[in-house]
Order: structure tokens, then C-alpha cells, then sequence
């Protein structure tokens, strides 16, 4: 089971900022990826329709023989985290709580800023978490949809990703937040532009970083860290949407990383619905 992959989904290419992390930290770990850029964005829609979407790409990836789920999307963490728990018979994690956990941890001045898609600003589940947290903090909320379109577009180091990063996040402005959260996995990749927007004094929070520690322990205490000495297999990037497209992302974004991008049709999700 050591050698058995680790399994990420995401709505599209974001959970890839995850998935980087976790190379970093487990080099000789495989991984197992879907994006459903097809269906991207998940952020606007209903939760319940969140929640199935997140179980096809699921089952998906459970018939990959992976050892570990990884939901390497805040809005499907929301929607359908406790219901995988349940269903699935490997462990699964999200990304909420490890991002939630190290902003209390970091904010100086007890003033948070949290950014997202719709779908998860609306849930208010970083509110929740945090304030379970910590009680004193004051959390300013706002959704960035648009900032998930510059990724999946691969416009995020555009002229118009920096307009729209000015604009999105004016509200902050104000605000004296000494920590932001980057509530999707996709929002990583527009960091240096939110930096630069924000100053030096806001430390970002990317909740990938500490999903890829939660990983690297659990594996370890339950004895599943991949310790052979052969090099990993390929990674493997599967896609609902353009291969081609999915895997310029994916090259720009990961470096010299070795895998492959497969096309998935979403006629397969549907014939083997569950």
C-alpha cells in the first residue's frame, strides 16, 4: 500500500499549487490528479451539485487504487468533505482547516482577511473554523471569482490579472489585516500581484502549504510514506477540459516535474455515477 499514489481533485488546474507542494515535500510519493476544468468554475454553483461533481471525480480516483484523497478544492471541501469521510474507505483531507489553523497562528493583531469563490465565502466555513479558533479575531471575508477564470484562462500574470487583483481586493484596503487567507487553490499563483497589492506587512496564507504537512504526518504515523529508493513513477494529470491547455498550466506551474496529462471524458462520470 506504501507505493500505492495519492490522490488529488480539484474544480480545475488550482489543486495543482497543492499537488506542488506535496512533490516538494514527499518526492518519492506518486501522484494521481483531476481537475474538472470542464466544469469550472465550481464557486457559483449550488452546493448539492458541488457535492455530487466532487464524488464522481472521487470515485474516479479511488478506482486509480490511491491511498490517500486530498479534495485540493475549498469550495468541494465545503460541499462534500464529511460526506466522503463517511463513504470512502481511505482517508481524505481538506483544505480548510490546515489554512484556517495556521492563520490564528500568525496573525498579530487579531484581524483576518480571507479571500475565495463564492460558494465558500458564502459558507462562511473559514469564519467558522477560525472563530472555533480563536474568538477575538475579526474576520473581513470577500469572493474573487474572477481570479479563478485569469488561472484557468492562464492569464494570471497578465495586465488584466493585475487590474482585476487592484480591484477585488480594494475593500481591504481599510481594513488593517495583517493576514490574508488564500481560500482557493487556485489564488497561489496570483500571489506575487496580491502581495504586491496589499504590501509586505500582510502575510499570505496559503492553505496548500500546510495541506502538503497534514499529508507528509498522516502518512507518517500511520506507516505509509512511500521509502523506496527506486524514483516515483510519472505523475499523472487527468482533465475534463483541454489536455493541451491543462498541460501548459501544469508545465508553467510545476517546472521540471515528470508526468503525463490524460484527457477524461465527462461521459465517463456519468455512465459510472454513484
Amino acid at each position: 500500500m506504501k507505493e500505492q499514489p495519492i490522490g488529488f481533485l480539484d474544480s480545475g488546474v488550482g489543486g495543482l499549487t497543492v499537488a506542488k507542494e506535496v512533490m516538494k515535500q514527499l518526492p518519492n510519493e506518486q501522484i494521481y490528479y483531476i481537475g474538472d476544468s470542464a466544469r469550472n468554475p465550481y464557486g457559483p454553483r449550488p452546493m448539492a451539485e458541488v457535492r455530487k461533481f466532487t464524488h464522481q471525480l472521487a470515485h474516479f480516483l479511488v478506482e486509480k487504487n490511491i491511498k490517500l484523497l486530498v479534495v485540493a478544492c475549498n469550495t468541494a471541501t465545503v460541499a462534500a468533505l464529511d460526506s466522503l469521510k463517511e463513504e470512502l474507505p481511505i482517508p481524505v483531507i481538506g483544505v480548510i482547516e490546515s489554512g484556517s489553523k495556521v492563520a490564528t497562528t500568525t496573525t498579530q493583531n487579531h484581524k483576518i482577511g480571507v479571500i475565495g469563490t463564492l460558494g465558500t465565502i458564502q459558507s462562511k466555513e473559514y469564519e467558522k473554523q477560525i472563530t472555533n479558533l480563536t474568538e477575538q479575531t475579526e474576520i473581513y471575508s470577500a469572493a474573487c471569482p474572477r481570479f479563478v477564470s485569469l488561472v484557468e484562462d492562464d492569464q494570471f500574470e497578465s495586465e488584466l490579472a493585475e487590474e482585476i487583483v487592484q480591484e477585488e481586493l480594494s475593500s481591504f484596503k481599510h481594513t488593517n489585516i495583517d493576514t490574508l487567507v488564500l481560500g482557493c487553490t487556485h489564488f497561489p499563483l496570483l500571489q506575487p500581484m496580491i502581495q504586491q497589492f496589499l504590501g509586505e506587512q500582510v502575510t499570505l496564507i496559503d492553505p496548500g502549504v500546510e495541506t502538503a504537512k497534514k499529508v507528509a504526518k498522516y502518512l507518517t504515523e500511520h506507516q505509509l510514506l512511500n521509502e523506496t529508493e527506486q524514483k516515483p513513477k510519472e505523475h499523472v494529470l487527468f482533465t475534463t477540459g483541454s489536455a493541451e491547455k491543462f498541460d501548459e498550466i501544469a508545465r508553467n506551474w510545476l517546472g521540471n516535474k515528470q508526468y503525463i496529462v490524460e484527457h477524461v471524458s465527462l461521459e465517463e462520470f456519468r455512465a459510472n455515477d454513484k
